[in-house]
């Protein structure tokens, strides 16, 4: 039996900034994350569009408003001060139709209220100045949005946490397999902690199980294929730009993102996932379709948006949609500018009326904290949930 004071299973972003946080306040305790993989970073937060978000889509005073505030300041900090690559380079997020304008009015207005800093308003020329090759009819200039490397990001986390201790590690092929009140089995023996903190994202809803935790929800996996402009067109974009996104969704739309890399990636789409960890448009796993397709709340959110999710479907198997959707905002761009890059599958909780849970939610039951939904923008408020987590400590 191997013992530590703290066990955070799940070497991804939320996991890391919370062993952080939790070395940080308390620097004698020792510290395990227990990861899976062999590597930190390989899902979620390796896969995702790279942003620092600015908080301005969120809900005034929900979790996400107030913590991708917090988050993204933290962030930032924590960049500046142990040199994690990152660039505050702005964002417009863009109306190309008149029926759009209302919806990114209320957008302005929430980020208003959310305190976004130094919002304002484009009109169509101000959007040429920003972007000479994007159109629209209104648009938001953003500027606190960024980009950043997460997995470098969470590499430095595990180098702080073990300057302040190096008896804290991280683990890596560990995987749970049982979990009960003071232990838990795994792939490389067994654990036991004063308190268990799981943090594992595609898999939060089978833990939590595991674990005996009482749910409302179930993790249904949505996957987001991204493209990548070509080294001759990538020059046309300067800054993230963002269509105006739809409301009844959590998702924010085919976009356009710089990369710290250089690179200029464009997506993700958004469609149903037949394989939790599933990269590619074949992808399937028995298990994790029939606990999605036996589970009542995915019918329901499939009979209530069946006819966005076919335009979706249409988008992951045809390049030529995918474009056509870019050239809303783009209406340069052709099918030779962009050629596949990677996808991701998001962690989307979803209640059993078929409604999408788009706040963050946390739960504890004894000595266990579980992070049961943290979609988007966890990653920026990463350092914020931390928090949140180590309050309930």
């Amino acid at each position: 039996m191997i013992r530590s004071d703290f066990i955070i299973v799940g070497g991804g972003i939320v996991g890391l900034a919370t062993a952080y946080k939790l070395q940080l306040k308390f620097p004698q305790k020792t510290i395990l994350i227990l990861e899976k993989e062999s590597e930190i970073g390989m899902h979620q937060t390796g896969r995702n569009s790279g942003v620092i978000h600015s908080g301005i889509y969120y809900t005034p005073n929900s979790y996400k408003a107030k913590n991708c505030k917090d988050g993204r300041e933290q962030l930032v900090d924590f960049s500046k001060q142990f040199g994690v690559k990152f660039e505050t380079c702005g964002k417009i997020i863009v109306a190309t139709s008149e029926e759009e304008i209302p919806i990114l009015d209320t957008i302005f207005e929430k980020g208003i209220e959310n305190k976004t800093p130094g919002i304002q308003f484009l009109n169509s020329e101000e959007i040429k100045e920003k972007e000479p090759f994007i159109e629209g009819l209104k648009a938001i200039w953003v500027p606190t949005a960024g980009i950043i490397d997460y997995v470098g990001l969470c590499h430095q986390f595990i180098k702080e946490i073990e300057k302040i201790n190096p008896l804290s590690k991280c683990i890596l092929n560990c995987t749970v397999k049982e979990v009960s009140t003071d232990n838990l089995v795994t792939s490389k023996g067994d654990y036991s902690a004063e308190k268990f903190i799981f943090c594992t994202g595609l898999f939060a809803d089978r833990i939590a199980k595991k674990d005996q935790v009482q749910t409302d929800l179930q993790i249904v996996g949505f996957r987001g294929d991204y493209y990548e402009m070509t080294e001759a067109s990538k020059s046309k974009i300067k800054n993230l730009v963002y269509p105006v996104p739809d409301p009844k969704f959590p998702f924010l739309g085919v976009h356009f993102t710089p990369m710290v890399d250089g690179r200029v990636e464009c997506g993700p789409n958004a469609v149903f996932s037949f394989k939790r960890e599933g990269y590619t448009t074949t992808s399937f796993s028995f298990k994790d379709s029939f606990e999605a397709l036996t589970y009542k709340g995915t019918w329901k959110l499939f009979f209530k948006h069946w006819r966005k999710g076919l335009d979706e479907y249409k988008r992951a198997f045809s390049k030529r949609l995918f474009v056509k959707e870019l050239q809303r905002m783009m209406p340069s761009i052709n099918i030779n500018d962009v050629q596949p890059a990677r996808s991701g599958v998001r962690a989307q909780a979803l209640g059993i009326n078929g409604d999408l849970i788009d706040d963050f939610k946390i739960s504890e039951k004894g000595n266990s904290i579980h992070v049961l939904n943290a979609p988007s923008p966890a990653a920026t408020s990463c350092l914020a949930i931390a928090d949140e987590i180590i309050s309930v400590i």
